[in-house]
């Protein structure tokens, strides 16, 4: 079991100073963000496409993505750079190319009310409004739920709830972690209250500066460590290795020889069936947009279409870089002072605990005195970047597309403040509970991203796309994938069953339900139709609406760019994998694998300024 750690000064120092800077930063955006609703949700659209892009890069730089991912490299080595397409990663790609334009053209401020955009106001636009709310809703608290586990567990190890407030000594061993959950959450919900969309953006720019310098230490420190020779005889062959057949292939022996449970257990041993579904899954969920949560809000958040487009390629080169540092620097360490650490990282079963890695690297006197608070600081600030991020997403859905649009049409500024504040800390508390119930990190993440992000794909993917597709199919398709996401994982053959191997049966329910619920009903209005089709400029099954819009405007031009940028995403997933890899390769010391990473960089950069960025348009 892991034994609690004494902070020194400086850390605790560090801490204290970095919650100071959000509240006063809180209280400075606070005049700002009361303007009206859309200085509260969106910063006024008036934050520079570089600044968000650096929020939502800060923001997915949460902690427990962290605990996740340096848990994956220490047992999987390099193949574990393909385990994040689960969320997918590369969505950032499909964004970056084509839709973050097509969706910032809408001009709207959430998601529900492009659906009306889209749909129109007839009762299958209706029905898909709620149901897009809804599904915003789960999700959110889903996630917010996700980070509250991972930061009250990290947490807990550093600073015993019991010894720092010896008070709270009746409450059971198994909700500890939760209660440092509730009290860090409170300080996310004050200036994310406060200061709306502009105080989330300058607390995420503190955060992702603590986080860089964090990140670029732990990395210097595992490279002077680190003897290549001796990691090499420790670790399968195959963990130095991006490659992989139609088998996993590593097995672990000597003292990491309990991994293999880990492999069994996690359910990758067919690594080219998770290969080939992760990836089919991911290409569909990117082709469907944005899922609503705080990565749309950012995108509707930017100046123009264009600023939109840059705002989502430009993470993938904040975020990867510098992540991967801290991460691969974190699962170097944890193998190289595995004997030492191994006692601090079983549960109470004996069984390794692979989350409690990054942890007990950050206990070990190799991390000195004020790296660990700034590293605590910003492991800190990403919990609330992301916390922060989802609650302004929900209480977007909430307060905009339900309570202004059927309750309180005419609200004030004031009153719209007052609503944000309310909303906020109720959707806190329900957050909360879901944190209280949740048993781990995984078991969240695998939920939210293989099966309930399931039933959101197919509705999302043909609102895009087919001309056709009305409210009515797009409520019926997200529904009939809703339910068996819901459902499944309460039957036995499922409850065990890693969430992306039944998300075909998730994808089917949700195409019948959208094919079903489309040819019951009338298509969409054609002058709504043609108000979408000639803003949006999608390219796809349009030809009846493009002929309308051209008989009206015939200087219209139909958007013929689907094989560029079909091309372009191919090279920008290549491009993104190779950011990931070239760190990776340099903290390992891997030297002409991380020229050949860097150079690939190089060049598809070059591709992906000639054949997309000179290209971007309103």
């Amino acid at each position: 079991m892991f034994q609690s750690v004494s902070l020194s000064a400086l850390d605790v120092f560090i801490i204290v100073f970095y919650l100071c800077v959000l509240v006063v930063i809180g209280l400075y955006s606070k005049h700002r963000a009361s303007r009206n609703l859309e200085s509260y949700l969106l910063g006024g659209k008036t934050i520079p496409w570089y600044m968000l892009g650096l929020s939502n890069a800060s923001g997915m730089f949460d902690i427990s993505g962290t605990v996740w991912l340096v848990a994956i490299m220490v047992v999987y080595g390099l193949k574990s750079i393909y385990i994040p397409w689960l969320w997918p990663v590369f969505n950032q790609i499909f964004l970056m190319v084509y839709l973050s334009v097509w969706l910032r053209r809408s001009g709207c401020k959430t998601g529900a009310e492009w659906i009306e955009f889209r749909f129109g106001k007839d009762k299958g636009a209706v029905a898909s409004h709620w149901i897009i709310v809804i599904f915003a809703v789960i999700v959110g608290l889903s996630m917010l739920a996700y980070g509250f586990i991972g930061l009250g567990k990290f947490i807990e190890i550093f600073m015993p709830l019991k010894s720092v407030f010896p008070f709270l000594d009746f409450i059971p061993n198994a909700y500890v972690p939760h209660v440092w959950g509730i009290i860090f959450t409170l300080f996310a919900v004050f200036y994310a209250l406060l200061g709306g969309m502009l105080s989330i953006v300058w607390a995420d720019v503190a955060q992702y500066v603590i986080m860089a310098l964090a990140g670029v230490a732990v990395a210097v420190i595992a490279m002077s460590h680190v003897d290549v020779a001796d990691l090499s005889a420790c670790v399968p062959h195959s963990w130095f290795s991006p490659a992989f057949g139609w088998k996993l292939d590593m097995e672990w022996s000597g003292k990491f020889a309990e991994f293999n449970n880990k492999i069994s257990t996690d359910g990758y041993q067919l690594f080219s069936l998770f290969f080939g579904m992760v990836f089919l899954k991911g290409i569909l969920a990117s082709v469907a947009g944005p899922a609503p949560t705080y990565d749309m809000q950012k995108i509707l958040s930017a100046r123009t279409p264009k600023e939109a487009a840059l705002m989502s390629g430009s993470v993938s080169v904040i975020l990867m870089p510098v992540r991967y540092l801290m991460i691969t620097g974190f699962a170097v360490l944890g193998l190289v002072l595995f004997d030492q650490i191994s006692p601090q990282i079983r549960d109470a079963a004996g069984n390794l605990d692979f989350e409690l890695v990054l942890p007990a690297v950050i206990n070990h006197p190799w991390i000195p005195a004020g790296l660990v608070g700034l590293i605590l600081a910003g492991l800190l600030a990403a919990f609330m970047s992301t916390f922060a991020g989802t609650l302004n997403a929900v209480q977007a859905y909430l307060v905009n597309d339900i309570y202004i649009k059927y309750f309180k049409p005419d609200i004030t500024p004031r009153q719209a403040t007052r609503a944000n504040y309310a909303v906020g800390l109720i959707i806190v508390l329900v957050s909360i509970c879901f944190g209280m119930l949740a048993e781990d990190v995984n078991s969240v993440l695998q939920w939210v991203t293989s099966a309930l992000y399931g039933s959101y794909i197919v509705a999302n993917i043909l609102k895009w796309h087919w001309w056709r597709f009305n409210g009515s199919g797009f409520a019926y398709g997200m529904a009939a994938g809703m339910l068996p996401a819901l459902i499944l994982p309460l039957f036995p053959v499922f409850a065990n069953m890693l969430p992306l191997y039944y998300f075909p049966i998730i994808f089917l329910c949700s195409l019948i339900g959208c094919l079903l619920g489309t040819y019951a009903t009338a298509p969409t209005e054609n002058g709504v139709l043609r108000n979408f089709y000639e803003k949006t400029r999608p390219w796809g099954c349009w030809s009846p609406v493009y002929e309308q819009v051209k008989a009206e405007n015939p200087e219209f031009r139909k958007n013929t760019d689907m094989f560029r940028d079909m091309c372009n995403v191919l090279t920008g997933i290549v491009w993104q994998t190779a950011l990931v890899a070239a760190p990776v390769f340099l903290v390992l010391k891997q030297v002409w694998p991380c020229v050949c990473s860097l150079l690939l960089v190089l060049l598809l950069t070059w591709v992906l300024k000639r054949n997309w960025y000179d290209k971007l348009v309103d």
